[in-house]
């Protein structure tokens, strides 16, 4: 493995899909108290889990990643070698190699945000006690004072880091799917308040399995991060992008009628389409829906995406508004 991913300040393993693992990290063996790789690899991923994370891993993360291919931030805790729980954030994603389909996960330690928790905890009701006590503590009180407000912010960057990583999509930088749908929430909510338009565009690359098939994965993943960036920078500062899952990225579009959002969608497509990436060329098909007065989150994402698969089915690398698609006239806002 290389070095540098052996170092690296996460755990990394990778499992085949019937769950034995194939390769770990150093990160993630000394998370875990392990010597020697060979201790790990061709065991069960399941047998560094307890009964209880055994029962939600298969409640939760297989049904997942089968489904959606991936997974994001999910707080789970393996068990050490000395049978220790350790907390983590882990991120995981489905993919094939060589014809072999291998689950690929990264775990982030989350001991050290619990024990900044508790530390801060237990120096808040010492601050407390030392209030109520004599004159004669109050220089120990303002030493204590100052320990509380370094851990407070330490705690509070932390936070914020975390934050972060739980709103956004690791490979592009764009916002993740869960943030996108918390502010499809609010914006929708805004809509019928104030009586203001919202256009969502749905956008996907053209021919993108073709891209990994003939390239490999790191280009692909290449292609994605310069799209992403494009994405943004054609859409403009009031819009909201985010990557709504593999190749597809979602845009919304606050104060924008159907016309302004048509157009704004032909500048993002014809953008992707006159830049090189790298070496390569690639196309965009984009499905667009503005919101009526009873629009769902449902029926707008929706809506969109059979606008996106008319774009599909006319040829691709064009723009297609779910109005100019004479059924979803007929579709219910459920």
């Amino acid at each position: 493995m290389d070095n540098q991913l052996d170092r690296a300040p996460g755990g990394y393993v990778s499992f085949s899909e019937s769950g034995f693992v194939q390769s770990v990290n150093r990160t993630f063996l000394d998370m875990l108290g392990i010597e020697e790789a060979e201790e790990l690899i061709g065991r069960h991923v399941e047998t560094i889990m307890s009964a209880t994370n055994k029962m939600f891993f298969h409640t939760y993360f297989y049904p997942h990643i089968q489904l959606y291919g991936r997974i994001d931030e999910m707080y789970f805790s393996f068990r050490s070698a000395d049978r220790q729980i350790v907390p983590v954030l882990l991120n995981g994603v489905r993919q094939e190699r060589d014809g072999q389909v291998f689950i690929d996960c990264v775990a982030l330690v989350m001991r050290k945000r619990l024990e900044y928790e508790k530390d801060t905890l237990r120096s808040k009701r010492k601050l407390e006690e030392l209030y109520e006590a004599t004159s004669e503590m109050n220089q120990q009180l303002q030493s204590l004072h100052a320990e509380y407000e370094r851990k407070q912010q330490a705690l509070t960057e932390i936070n914020r880091g975390l934050q972060a990583l739980a709103s956004t999509d690791p490979l592009t930088g764009l916002h993740n799917r869960r943030f996108f749908q918390d502010c499809l929430r609010g914006e929708l909510l805004a809509c019928r308040n104030n009586g203001t338009s919202l256009s969502l565009l749905i956008v996907d690359i053209d021919h993108f399995k073709q891209i990994n098939d003939t390239y490999g994965h790191p280009v692909g993943d290449f292609v994605l991060i310069e799209l992403a960036r494009l994405l943004r920078d054609s859409t403009g500062a009031g819009s909201i992008c985010a990557r709504f899952g593999g190749e597809e990225f979602v845009v919304l579009l606050p104060a924008t009628g159907q016309a302004e959002a048509v157009a704004a969608a032909e500048r993002t497509r014809s953008a992707i389409a006159g830049t090189p990436l790298g070496s390569h060329r690639v196309t965009v098909s984009i499905g667009v829906d503005t919101a009526l007065p009873d629009s769902t989150e449902a029926s707008l994402l929706e809506r969109a995406d059979l606008a996106l698969y008319a774009s599909k089915s006319g040829g691709r690398n064009c723009t297609t508004h779910a109005n100019d698609i004479p059924h979803t006239n007929d579709l219910p806002n459920v």
